[in-house]
């Protein structure tokens, strides 16, 4: 007969299992617990960061007055009794603003007609496919090293050249050099797209590296667009790089700058909050990463060709003439090495554009 292990040193006690509700409201993710009539009976802290609204105001209303979620699909699965459903990248308007969620929907049987939904922001989906995007990016990163050397030896032939010719040829000649320098920053920007090596992060105060992006582009600003500040005075402090979070803010504002250039009277206003217990849904290095510091970059542009919605953020994707599709793809990246993550939205009903950032806090 074979006798148990005998445990050496003091029994160890098992702690308490957290209940129930506090399990929910650990979790990163949206869970609501619907009733029969698909009203929201429950909603975690995760669902009313994602949803813009409090428990209080989410408890009694109906999901589908809530969320459009478009697909008639979606609808007719919703109301029926023992319907499973997933579904990922699900386009839908919640109070006006167009969002996209990865979502499942599991009935209970002990309840029947009670359901189990779960939402995730499907806009910000960081972790799939991460090795193949670092294999494209990649590519034009080592292109833009075997680059570097020619165009300076064009450079500088192109200045001897100017310093030769006739007064009349010397136009040409420095229009060689600008071209070239031209495409050096352009090279410059597929190197910092394609590098493995992150910026250090450090605390810093938001409001100092968002005030400097802003005076950057306010010099240059079209006269007709105004660029305002909302902020949370109370904030802390972010774990980021300054330098890389202020290129990423003076490429959404720049890029705010140009949407709103047609119009009358351009507005662009920059919001800052706390948004307690959100957190990101991907897991690096075997750990989930709070992100509750938000910076909203809102304007009156007409918005994001919706054919280009969904891949804006991927390189060499653009709707500006002469445009390389390498600023937003530069911000997601400068972004995802501070472990923070960005997604767009556009609120028809307001007729604004929302791109949101959100942080790590400080420790």
């Amino acid at each position: 007969m074979i006798e148990p292990p005998v445990s050496i040193g003091r029994p160890v006690k098992s702690a308490p299992h957290p209940p129930a509700h506090t399990q929910l409201a650990g979790l990163i993710f949206s869970v609501l617990l619907l009733d029969r009539d698909l009203c929201i009976a429950e909603a975690n802290p995760a669902a009313e960061a994602l949803l813009g609204r409090s428990s209080k105001r989410l408890i009694g209303i109906k999901i589908t007055d809530l969320v459009d979620f478009g697909t008639v699909g979606v609808q007719e699965r919703l109301v029926v009794e023992d319907h499973q459903l997933v579904a990922r990248g699900v386009a839908a308007i919640v109070g006006g603003e167009r969002m996209r969620f990865n979502m499942t929907v599991s009935p209970m049987p002990t309840h029947p007609g009670w359901k189990v939904m779960s939402l995730s922001d499907g806009s910000r989906d960081d972790v799939s496919g991460e090795g193949e995007k670092e294999s494209i990016l990649g590519a034009p990163a080592v292109l833009a090293h075997e680059i570097k050397n020619p165009l300076a030896a064009i450079r500088g032939a192109g200045q001897l050249l100017a310093r030769r010719v006739d007064e009349k040829d010397r136009p040409l000649a420095a229009m060689i050099s600008d071209e070239v320098d031209r495409i050096a920053r352009l090279v410059d920007r597929m190197q910092k797209l394609g590098s493995n090596t992150p910026d250090p992060v450090a605390p810093f105060n938001l409001h100092e590296a968002v005030r400097n992006a802003m005076a950057t582009v306010r010099a240059g600003a079209p006269q007709n667009v105004t660029l305002s500040e909302e902020f949370d005075p109370s904030l802390p402090k972010v774990l980021a790089s300054q330098d890389a979070l202020e290129q990423v803010m003076i490429n959404l504002l720049s890029n705010a700058c140009d949407a709103c250039s047609g119009l009358e009277s351009g507005e662009i206003t920059v919001k800052t909050r706390f948004v307690s217990g959100l957190a990101m849904s991907a897991i690096r290095l075997g750990r989930s990463v709070r992100v509750p510091i938000e910076i909203t970059v809102i304007d009156n542009g007409p918005g994001v060709d919706p054919k280009l919605a969904d891949r804006m953020f991927e390189p060499f994707v653009t709707a500006k003439k002469g445009g390389q599709g390498l600023g937003l793809a530069l911000v997601k990246k400068l972004l995802a090495d501070m472990d923070g993550r960005i997604g767009y939205s556009r609120d028809d009903r307001s007729g604004q554009t929302h791109f949101r950032i959100n942080l790590p806090v400080s420790k």
